[in-house]
């Protein structure tokens, strides 16, 4: 059985905390066969990952968190970046002209800013033939969201489109990575992608963070972070 955290932040997100060495040897570490790099509307994080990733043993599958005009959506097995503020339809279409994938973050989560696709938007963009073919799973368990409700909600999302559920950490930290995990049959991105697209996956939890303790860990590895390596990322964005 094959484990793969699919939403995770790096360094190179305005939020994000981890270096992508330091995630790929987490993900090594807790056993993870496959993730994904899905900054907020950036690449690069996820194209180091792909140089890096053989020297683990960990397959990545390269993504982006995309700021739709109606809420965050997860582009996956994309080596570009996708314009964000379009619809979530024109969106979804978009990252299937370019060879990958779509994955629904977080679905109906309020909470800090966040920016979730409601129910309403997930299902009107499913009638389109085209997007029904790209956007095939939900996260029906995010391990970090404040709004814990949310998770239910998207569940019952999920069951009612009768669409593939997955679980992810949507770490901002090293630490939280693997928190939620989804299950497939096999141990390759390969095998979990088409796990994906038949819905034969399974949601796997860890024990669970309260919101003080995840908000508490995220701000003193931000502050750490702005010192000691966002500055070395702002410099190396200048020079690709």
């Amino acid at each position: 059985m094959g484990l793969a955290d699919l939403h995770i932040h790096s360094i190179y997100s305005y939020d994000g905390t981890a270096l992508i060495a330091s995630i790929l040897e987490k993900a090594k570490e807790i056993g993870l066969d496959v993730i994904a790099i899905t900054d907020h509307d950036e690449i690069n994080g996820a194209l180091e990952a792909l140089e890096l990733a053989p020297q683990y043993g960990v397959e990545v599958i390269p993504g982006i968190e995309i700021t739709t005009a109606e809420g965050d959506l997860l582009a996956l097995n994309v080596t570009q970046t996708v314009e964000r503020g379009l619809s979530l339809v024109e969106t979804a279409l978009k990252v299937g002209e370019a060879g990958g994938f779509c994955i629904a973050p977080h679905p109906m989560a309020g909470g800090l800013g966040m920016t979730s696709l409601s129910a309403y938007s997930i299902l009107k963009a499913l009638r389109n033939p085209g997007v029904a073919h790209i956007l095939i799973a939900i996260e029906s368990y995010n391990a970090t969201t404040l709004d814990r409700l949310s998770n239910h909600y998207a569940r019952l999302l999920a069951d009612r489109l009768k669409i593939a559920q997955i679980a992810s950490s949507d770490a901002h930290i090293v630490k939280a990575i693997g928190l939620g995990a989804t299950e497939f049959d096999g141990h390759t991105a390969y095998e979990l992608m088409r796990a994906l697209y038949e819905g034969k996956v399974k949601i796997r939890k860890q024990k669970e963070w309260n919101s003080v303790h995840i908000l508490g860990s995220w701000a003193a590895n931000y502050i750490s972070s702005a010192f000691i390596h966002r500055m070395g990322a702002t410099e190396l964005r200048r020079t690709l």
